[in-house]
Order: C-alpha cells, then structure tokens, then sequence
C-alpha cells in the first residue's frame, strides 16, 4: 500500500436508487412525488435574477417560509441541501459523547455511513417481527437517537405516544426524528418541541413537495440547537442553499392547496393499490408513506424486481438480511400503479 493511502478515511459509501436514463419507463424505485411542483414554483422560476452573486447564506426567505407555515419562531429552523445535509450537520454536531448512538437495523441506510464517516459509535436495534420499533430498547445510556417516522423502507408510523416515551427517558442526548415522509398520513413530532429542548425534527422538500432536484431540508428545534447547527454549517460551508433554492422552496410552502391536492391524491393512490396488491398475493405493512414495502407469498422479491425491469418497471430491492425477499414500490400515479398492477398480473399468472 501506498504511504499517502494510510491515512485516507476509507467507508463503505451509501447506495442510491438506480436513476436510469431510459425514456418511456415507470420509475418507482426512489420516492419521487409524480406530480409536478406547484405552479408558484414555476412562476418564480422566470424571476429569479442576479445568479451573479452569492446567495443569502441565512436563507432568510425560505426560513422565514418555512417559520411561517409552522407557526414557530425563525430561530427554531434549520435549512440545508436537502434532508441528507441536515442529517449529517446533525451528526456532526450532536453525536460527539464517546457513547454510541442508537438506531434500528432496518431504517435508512445512510445513518450507519454517517456514523462510519464521522467515527461515531453506534449501536442498532433490531425491530420486532412486525417491523417495529420497540421503545424500550432505546433506554439506558447513549450518545443519542436517530429513527425515520414514518420508518424507511417499511412505512410503518410509529404514533407520538412511543416517541413522547423515547424522549422521556432520553432527555440528557439528541432525539432526532426524521420526518421525509410525515405528509403522506402521520403527525408530526413537532408538537413536541415545545416539551423537549433536545427534540430535533427533521423534514423535506423532496418528497410531498415535489422538489426532490432542488435538494431543501430542514430541522425544527429549540434555538440552543438550531444555533449549534448553524455554527458547524457557518464552519463548514456558508453558502449551502443556492439562490434558485431558497426563491423556488419559499414559492412552493406558499402554496398549501396545491400540497394538500397532490398528497392527498398519493394517499389514495395507496390505499387502492394496497387492496388491489392483497389479492394479487402481497403482503406488507400498512405504510403510511409514499410507498409500499410488499413481499409475495409464493415469487421471490428478487426475480419480480429483475422482470420488472426487464420490462422497464423500476423498482427498489434490498440485498439486506431480513428484507432480502421484500420490493419497496413508490407510489406514482394511478396510470402508472395500474401499469404495474397489469404487468404484475401477467408475470404471475392472476
């Protein structure tokens, strides 16, 4: 080995899902909304001006959008270039006791890469056999905690009274709960700021907004750590939300009928489509995101997702102990679901 090549920080990087170039397919891999975004955004889109300069590194329009819309001060909000980046500002921050951090063993898969990158211990906790989380296993001592609510890929909402529970015998770390998928049918933790100074709620554009390639993220949080947040980014990069960003998110959290149309149309997309996959032979939990985490009760997951794409039906699948015979499927819109829907038929002989 090379001398230099000693000290190069060496991790196993995370693994997004595929973004193929093909045109004329049905993409249901990645958790995009299928809907475009609001036609504020478009709007806003023919005034943005003077790329010349530098943005506003406090990203004060959208914060105080965002401020705003939740009904909380300025100095409860932290935006960055999508959630990934608030999460890692988070771990970087808050996850610095020597003690490990706790998190499930099916979650997110980027938690355990931060961690690794980072050098922060941590520990995970298997869910039960219906793919939940258990509270009590995040008792005792700790470097702080990290779940997804609704928890990826299973869907699966955990309600406030459990998370309320976690926080209760947490309150001397960080409890964060990331909410990427809160709007397709859960309550949000952010009622709980108020009990909880430690409490640090994390959502996204990407998802419910239709803005998966502008990259917003925020947290909401007490001001003790949405200022300790701003200190790690002012010291990491001061210019992390670009112009186009801040304008184009502000532009879309201002539009709330438009939201409430598009997500209400994801949800009952879902709940069709969970009917219609139960009598094809799939079973999975009752997902409160947008997406389903479905298996087969007599095809492997593995050769539905390889015909599938064969036929240009993107799907996600997970090569992973315990969810190596599951399909996580986005839902698009009714066209698309239906297109599936028909070709899962034909592939398995219903």
């Amino acid at each position: 080995m090379k001398e230099w090549m000693k000290n190069v920080r060496q991790v196993v990087p995370y693994v997004p899902g595929e973004q193929p170039k093909e045109t004329d397919i049905i993409k249901l891999n990645t958790n995009e909304n299928p809907y475009p975004p609001s036609p504020k955004v478009q709007e806003m889109c023919s005034r943005i001006d003077d790329l010349r300069l530098y943005p506003d590194p406090a990203a004060s329009r959208l914060v105080d959008a965002i401020a705003d819309y939740k009904g909380i001060g300025r100095d409860q909000v932290f935006v960055g270039v999508g959630s990934d980046d608030v999460l890692a500002m988070s771990f970087l921050t808050f996850f610095n006791s020597g003690r490990p951090i706790l998190f499930p063993d099916i979650t997110y898969s980027f938690y355990d890469v931060w961690a690794e990158l980072f050098r922060v211990p941590y520990e995970t906790k298997a869910l039960d056999e219906d793919f939940r989380i258990r509270p009590e296993d995040y008792y005792g001592e700790n470097g702080g905690v990290i779940f997804p609510n609704p928890n990826a890929p299973t869907g699966i909402l955990m309600p406030l009274a459990a998370i309320r529970d976690i926080l209760d015998h947490n309150r001397d770390v960080v409890v964060i709960v990331d909410e990427a998928y809160i709007d397709f049918g859960g309550e949000t933790a952010q009622s709980l700021l108020a009990d909880y100074d430690n409490l640090l709620v994390v959502q996204t554009f990407s998802k419910s907004r239709s803005l998966a390639g502008l990259r917003i993220g925020y947290a909401m949080g007490s001001p003790e750590l949405i200022r300790a947040l701003s200190d790690v980014k002012y010291s990491f990069n001061s210019y992390t939300m670009n112009q186009p960003s801040i304008l184009l998110g502000a532009a879309s959290i201002e539009d709330e009928p438009y939201f409430r149309e598009t997500t209400g149309e994801i949800i009952a997309t879902r709940e069709w489509f969970k009917e219609e996959m139960r009598g094809l032979g799939f079973t999975f939990p009752d997902s409160r995101a947008n997406f389903l985490f479905v298996t087969h009760e007599s095809v492997p997951a593995r050769e539905i997702f390889e015909a599938a794409r064969a036929e240009k039906i993107y799907l996600r699948y997970f090569p992973k102990e315990r969810i190596d015979n599951y399909l996580r499927i986005t839902i698009g819109t009714r066209e698309e679901m239906e297109r599936l829907l028909a070709f899962l038929r034909e592939y398995l002989g219903r």
